[in-house]
């Protein structure tokens, strides 16, 4: 192989592995990007939330959250929100889960877990173990029962 080829070769790899970086953090980006706005979103149902219990001392049903719910930027984030509001009582310490949704990424930085509203209005991201791990001790065996069904 001539001089010239060989750095025509090196040239043509170091193209590839920058390529393929470049690939790579994009994808990690966007993830990160859709992770940061699912939080968002479920930041502004926490205050749509905080606002009614202001109002009215209790929390609002599915049907007020579902009827206000295209108000608010970046809904589309939480396509299959779970929002627990039958199962909570005045009784309910503010940790309770208020709200939910579940993510999966496939990227290197962000993973597969949940977006979750507590019952204080604080908002984070939890690992899919830790927040199975929670739920659980939180909900009743009438509420598993329902959502087995």
């Amino acid at each position: 192989m001539s001089r010239r080829q060989k750095a025509i070769l090196i040239e043509l790899i170091t193209v590839i592995v920058i390529t393929a970086i470049a690939v790579i953090a994009i994808t990690n980006f966007r993830d990160w990007l859709n992770r940061s706005e699912t939080i968002q979103a479920m930041e502004q149902l926490g205050k749509i939330v905080l606002k009614y219990r202001q109002t009215h001392g209790s929390i609002p049903s599915e049907g007020y959250v579902s009827s206000v719910k295209e108000q608010w930027q970046g809904r589309i984030r939480l396509d299959k929100l779970h929002y627990r509001a039958l199962w909570i009582n005045s009784e309910s310490p503010p940790n309770e889960i208020l709200a939910y949704t579940e993510k999966n990424y496939r990227s290197l930085f962000v993973g597969k877990g949940y977006a979750v509203l507590r019952l204080d209005g604080r908002v984070e991201w939890m690992e899919k173990q830790q927040f199975e791990t929670l739920l659980a001790q939180q909900q009743s065996s009438t509420e598993k029962q329902a959502i087995d069904y």
